[in-house]
């Protein structure tokens, strides 16, 4: 039976995972969001409690 031959399917499954992990990964981690994130405020919020009437 031919698909029991891993002889040709080996070599097609790692070639293609090489290719794939040698092109993927860098465009992956090249990537550069348009907007940074601007970060927040220093200033503590305040937690004040809050009132419930009907408890």
């Amino acid at each position: 039976m031919p698909q029991l031959n891993p002889a040709p399917w080996l070599m097609i499954l790692v070639f293609s995972w090489t290719t794939f992990l040698a092109i993927v990964p860098p465009k992956v981690m090249a990537h550069q969001f348009p907007n940074e994130p601007t970060p927040r405020s220093t200033e503590k919020l305040t937690k004040d409690s809050w009132n419930w009437p009907w408890y």
